[in-house]
């Protein structure tokens, strides 16, 4: 945690103050759901997406922030906890964080609900304040975040994922995300397009690292958070899988293949294809696809002036990649 702790410095005042604005801005008349909220707020994880609205809005600032990146923040955190309140629900998901999901305490009906509930909060934010160009950058994420992942469920089915449709799945579900939070950042201070561009275009590049990273876990031991072969319990096709059916005779294929789709609850069948992927030299290659998504962001950062803000995000770049869970 202390190395989050030291992205953390250069933003320490926004950060509290940024938590008690979005606090308010979850409030609600209906007890139920303040109940909820406040059970939601503190069981926040680590609030890498606000730090990346901050860094990038002072980088691009000298420094400064206004009032509506305080909105920004919010209203990425406001959207991006609807999701992942409707995401629990769908993937009939009990726990969060390690602590129950809003599901398993209230169930279904009333976790739809609450979701539906802070994607409106989110969107009044914005529309309130008049702040039609943020709400378009989050807009247009959560847009892309439904087609990613609708994308994977469609390959899931017929396991047919090539290379670049992977890298596709992955910029919309997950990459997308984080570039929002950096072109709000830019855009809230009223930073030039193409300076609003590059920030959006650090975070896709962070994003695809962060994910590459995610799919790498399913390949590692036990002791991170994520159980090893859970990807391939849900039919999921990650790099290293794709990277080892590419490099497979026609026979292998059909046994990998086989095993993702048929034989996916099968604990030793799941091991075996663990072994394979290793063999074929899929997590070497991730991992190479993944240092190159760090370079191309820092050589973007290295393009701005040196300061504190840029050296955090420098931190969180490496962070990324070499986080344990």
């Amino acid at each position: 945690m202390k190395i989050v702790s030291q992205i953390k410095l250069p933003i320490e005042n926004e950060m509290e103050l940024f938590e008690k604005k979005f606090s308010g801005a979850m409030s609600s008349k209906v007890s139920l759901l303040n109940r909820i909220t406040h059970y939601v707020v503190n069981r926040k994880g680590k609030q890498m997406r606000p730090m990346f609205v901050f860094l990038i809005a002072k980088m691009n600032n000298n420094g400064e922030v206004n009032e509506r990146t305080y909105r920004g923040a919010s209203v990425i955190e406001l959207i991006h906890t609807a999701t992942l309140v409707h995401d629990d629900v769908v993937d009939d998901s009990n726990r969060r964080r390690g602590f129950f999901s809003i599901n398993a305490l209230w169930k279904n009906k009333i976790a739809v609900l609450v979701g539906d509930y802070l994607l409106s909060k989110g969107l009044l934010l914005s529309i309130d304040n008049d702040d039609f160009d943020l709400l378009k950058i989050i807009s247009v994420a959560v847009r892309e975040m439904s087609e990613g992942e609708l994308l994977q469920i469609e390959k899931a089915r017929s396991l047919d994922i090539t290379e670049d449709v992977y890298f596709e799945i992955i910029r919309q579900k997950t990459a997308t995300l984080i570039a929002a939070c950096c072109a709000m950042g830019a855009q809230s201070v009223n930073a030039p397009a193409s300076e609003v561009e590059k920030s959006r275009e650090f975070g896709e590049l962070i994003g695809m690292a962060f994910q590459i990273k995610d799919d790498l876990f399913d390949y590692g031991d036990d002791k991170i958070g994520k159980p090893t072969g859970i990807d391939i319990k849900e039919k999921k096709m990650t790099l290293p899988l794709i990277h080892a059916i590419n490099k497979a005779t026609s026979e292998e294929k059909r046994w990998l293949i086989n095993s993702v789709k048929n034989h996916n609850k099968d604990r030793k069948r799941v091991k075996e294809v663990i072994a394979f992927v290793k063999e074929k030299g899929g997590l070497e290659y991730a991992i190479e696809q993944m240092k190159d998504y760090r370079r191309r962001a820092l050589e973007l950062l290295a393009s701005y002036p040196e300061s504190e803000y840029r050296s955090s995000l420098e931190l969180m770049v490496n962070y990324v990649i070499d986080r344990k869970k």
